[in-house]
């Protein structure tokens, strides 16, 4: 692995201080691209206007006008986090603004498959509504909208993901990234486009003298979802994304937050009082996660909406449960997808330029997790495959890619249907993750064409395992509360938590729970705890880490420990 020192401007870091920011935060954040302190304000009023967003006004007057003819509105929703968050955001903000018959539709992964297809419309249609809202998906949906709009449906589309050549003709459009769109951040997650839709809502109905700036409704209770999508979605967290999860981890430290949240806190085992954007992302968001892989979000979905404690408890149970039983399919599948990795290649040798995996007893529903796993060992743009659990479609495989930087999954995909039409039913993604469905038979064909775009695009640097890294760490903030500061900040996608790098001597390890090497480390001449998981290979005497700082808290005492991300050579 090859360490790359982040570039640190000392003019920037210089002006940081002398704003008052603390030396090592101004280090980190001029390395991230932070200009000035301004950038570090993380209030709402600082959130950029949503009027740059293409086509939410015509959303707005669309709700509105709705709302007003007492129009039955229908939300359909996705089965990950974000669409959970999203679809829940938009079930309490249309409910706070006066909506009166709002309901929703979240499909199944193996019966719908992704996005607003025709018979869900049909399904929308059926269950009475006037009015049919998507929420983090629709963008892709030319079909589905078009039979929405047949049977008498207004379609309001709201959606994050990479725009096709041709556009649904929906009513209204809402999604930064399609064409002609101004807004600045193009990395708003499903559930924050939602959270905008409202806002402008809101504003459309104190136009139309619904409410007065006084007395219309606190949006800003939603914060708390919103934040927990956008994490657990694992978009770039740009500025204005950064605000909206600071805003929301602000609010759940302070205990106000949905029932359900505080309920999978309490289930993840995590203090919510304490809570960080990891938690977020590794902790509460795949317990959501895990409805839509092996059950029904609506599970999710329920749980972030009630506000009855007891039932909310009740459902983050289940959901808990679900996710172990996720992680033990997942850890099966894993060992079997590595297994079937290896055989591609001479364990002596480079990996192929991608991987391409399947097997025909693994899991739809895990598919994403596992090739994410593959591609951090193999650092190679890997696909998982299973077969379709649909009725009558047992010949299609369900797909699911993750990426490495310098190599756009979704344009991958792209190329490939252009140079051979029909072998991909459907796909649809973004840069770092994408998915895809094909017939059995065309396997071997999508290999081997995902391999050519592989060799064309990625050569030896990009190929290289690389770990960018915060330099070395100043023994003076080898402290235990200043580990507290770093884990209070927000990081994540885009803006990567701070990860040192120096020599250090190590003085003991040893294996704990068969699969994690547990380390005794000389830095700086004082003695320190480190923790390596999934590493079982001993290290040298002096070893040349990149670690992250944790206050680590064992028998009443706070301590600093390193968690050991890679080692140079």
């Amino acid at each position: 692995m090859q360490f790359i020192p982040r570039d640190m401007p000392p003019r920037t870091i210089w002006a940081l201080e002398q704003a008052g920011v603390h030396p090592l935060l101004a280090r980190l954040y001029a390395a991230r691209g932070v200009q000035d302190a301004a950038a570090l304000d993380a209030s709402l009023a600082q959130l950029l206007p949503p009027t740059g967003l293409k086509g939410i006004e015509a959303a707005a007057v669309l709700l509105a006008d709705a709302m007003a003819a007492n129009k039955k509105l229908c939300i359909v929703a996705d089965y990950d986090c974000d669409g959970a968050t999203a679809c829940a955001v938009a079930l309490r903000g249309l409910r706070l603004l006066g909506a009166r018959h709002v309901s929703y539709i979240v499909p199944d992964r193996v019966v719908d498959g992704y996005g607003l297809t025709p018979p869900i419309s049909e399904r929308v249609k059926a269950s009475g509504a006037d009015v049919l809202i998507t929420v983090d998906n629709g963008i892709a949906s030319v079909e589905g909208v078009a039979r929405a709009r047949a049977l008498g449906l207004q379609v309001l589309v709201t959606d994050h993901h990479l725009p096709a050549a041709v556009l649904p003709e929906a009513d209204a459009i809402v999604n930064p990234n399609q064409p002609d769109c101004t807004f600045e951040s193009k990395a708003l997650a499903g559930v924050g486009v939602m959270f905008y839709v409202l806002l402008v809502l809101r504003a459309e109905l104190r136009k139309r003298g619904v409410f007065t700036a006084e007395q219309q409704p606190k949006l800003d209770t939603l914060l708390p979802l919103v934040a927990l999508g956008t994490v657990a979605d694992v978009v770039k967290l740009d500025a204005n994304n950064r605000r909206l999860v600071a805003q929301g981890l602000a609010r759940v430290r302070k205990g106000q937050m949905p029932a359900g949240m505080a309920a999978l806190f309490a289930a993840a085992g995590r203090k919510s009082e304490t809570c960080t954007s990891q938690d977020f992302g590794f902790a509460i968001g795949p317990r959501i996660n895990a409805a839509g892989r092996l059950s029904d979000m609506t599970l999710g979905i329920e749980c972030l909406t009630t506000d009855d404690v007891g039932r909310a408890t009740e459902l983050a149970t289940q959901l808990d449960r679900i996710n172990r039983e996720r992680r033990e399919i997942e850890g099966d599948m894993r060992e079997q997808a590595l297994e079937l990795a290896q055989e591609m290649f001479d364990p002596e040798e480079e990996p192929p330029s991608a991987l391409c995996v399947f097997d025909p007893e693994f899991h739809e529903g895990v598919v994403g997790i596992v090739a994410a796993k593959l591609k951090d060992l193999h650092h190679r743009p890997t696909f998982v495959f299973a077969p379709s659990q649909a009725a009558g479609k047992g010949h299609e495989l369900k797909g699911s890619g993750r990426s490495i930087p310098g190599f756009h999954l979704r344009d991958a995909l792209d190329l490939v249907a252009k140079r051979h039409p029909g072998v991909l039913l459907r796909f649809g993604g973004h840069a770092m993750a994408a998915g895809c469905t094909l017939e059995e038979d065309n396997l071997a064909t999508f290999e081997e064409a995902l391999q050519e775009v592989a060799q064309e695009w990625l050569d030896e640097a990009t190929l290289q395992r690389r770990l960018d890294t915060d330099g070395p760490l100043l023994p003076e903030y080898r402290r235990p509360e200043l580990a507290d500061t770093l884990a209070r900040e927000v990081w994540g996608q885009g803006f990567a938590p701070p990860t040192f790098s120096e020599e250090v001597e190590v003085v003991g390890q040893r294996l704990v729970g068969e699969k994690h090497l547990a380390l005794k480390l000389r830095h700086h001449g004082q003695p320190v705890d480190g923790i390596w998981f999934g590493r079982v290979e001993p290290l040298p005497a002096k070893a040349h880490l990149a670690f992250r700082l944790e206050a680590d808290e064992w028998q009443g005492n706070k301590r600093v420990r390193f968690v050991v991300e890679g080692m140079a050579g």
